[in-house]
């Protein structure tokens, strides 16, 4: 009796719609202004009043695919093993998030206070450590708010994933293989019923509102894995129906204003979007007959390596440019923003999360595979 070879899961268009994802993140978090010239020209209201006026695009789409890939994962490993092991799962996850999450934990309390007070700025947090340091920020943030640090105002959604990976393969493991289509169901009508219930209140961070992004993507892995006619479609489905949810995706951008005046599309917008995001993911990794293929973009793919750096430390880019270019008054002309700020923070960002990944996430990353 020999042991299963060792092999690895990978999935060549992901790394590339990941940093497609970090991308629309980063643009919504960039232009800050309080110049009333700029802040009314055309371009910033198209591109910050419309286009992208928050991330939560990208992060949804994050939410999706962490619910894809891990799905997909704990199905793989039953299959092949006929159990799950939560122990190595847990590892993996701990190994992958948390070094990076508490360093950045660690600089939104304790140094970026000082940097503030260092470019003249006042500090005055009000993130609770307690709840950052167990993953808790999203509740953090209904509580008391956003918080003064940058940094920690993006990990909000990085302890949503958290949650969700310690439930998820609990539920793996203890419903029966036959049942396991209910999981999904069950997941996204909770979400579903806990969001028409609390319309108006904090829907898209509480981990109720959002979970369902993760159980659409848990769908997906589940249907592709053990649905062969779902399958076949997918594989084989014209390059034209393909392209349905592209254009969806761009059209929810383009007049989102529009589309969430109404309170039903405000809490079935992220099933939209979720099931938009999941049929892009499926068709960019199975079709047979696609326009184009991410992954060809190698460049673009080569980035999406770094995602999970460049969405934890592109704020601190993002503050030691606005902050540099304002010293030397260089934030008062459209130009400035996007010739100096926007390629600027974009570069030292990648910087950093290269930095980040290769001189300190690469360690526990080799630990990982221990565990894979």
């Amino acid at each position: 009796m020999t042991s299963l070879p060792h092999k690895h899961v990978f999935f060549d268009n992901l790394d590339g719609l990941r940093f497609l994802s970090f991308f629309y993140v980063f643009i919504a978090h960039s232009f800050p202004t309080d110049d009333p010239a700029i802040y009314n020209s055309l371009w910033y209201r198209i591109i910050k009043g419309k286009m992208f006026l928050d991330g939560e695009p990208g992060v949804s789409f994050f939410f999706v695919l962490s619910g894809f890939l891990i799905t997909y994962l704990l199905l793989k490993e039953k299959e092949f093993t006929q159990k799950i092991n939560l122990k190595a799962f847990y590892i993996r996850r701990i190994l992958r998030i948390w070094p990076l999450y508490y360093f950045s934990v660690f600089f939104g309390f304790a140094i970026f206070p000082y940097l503030k007070e260092f470019f003249g700025g006042v500090s005055n947090e009000n993130a609770n450590v307690l709840l950052s340091s167990v993953f808790l920020n999203n509740f953090d943030r209904m509580i008391n708010g956003l918080p003064d640090s940058s940094v920690l105002s993006v990990l909000w959604s990085v302890a949503i994933e958290e949650q969700f990976y310690l439930i998820w393969p609990l539920l793996f493991l203890l419903v029966p293989q036959k049942y396991y289509s209910f999981i999904f169901i069950f997941i996204i009508e909770i979400s579903l019923l806990y969001r028409i219930s609390n319309i108006g209140g904090h829907i898209d961070i509480n981990s109720l509102g959002v979970i369902s992004d993760m159980a659409i993507g848990g769908l997906g892995a589940w249907l592709i894995s053990r649905k062969n006619n779902f399958h076949r479609f997918i594989e084989n489905c014209h390059p034209m129906i393909n392209l349905i949810p592209y254009f969806s995706v761009l059209l929810y951008i383009l007049f989102k204003d529009q589309l969430l005046s109404s309170p039903l599309l405000i809490v079935h917008r992220r099933l939209i979007l979720g099931f938009l995001f999941i049929w892009i993911i499926l068709e960019q990794n199975y079709s047979l007959r696609s326009y184009f293929k991410i992954g060809h973009f190698k460049i673009v793919s080569r980035l999406g390596k770094y995602t999970y750096g460049l969405y934890c430390l592109h704020t601190i880019a993002l503050l030691i440019t606005i902050t540099t270019l304002k010293h030397f008054n260089l934030h008062t002309e459209s130009w400035h923003f996007w010739f100096l700020e926007f390629p600027i923070a974009l570069t030292i960002s990648v910087y950093l999360s290269y930095i980040s990944y290769h001189k300190f996430e690469s360690y526990f990353l080799k630990l990982k595979v221990k565990f894979s």
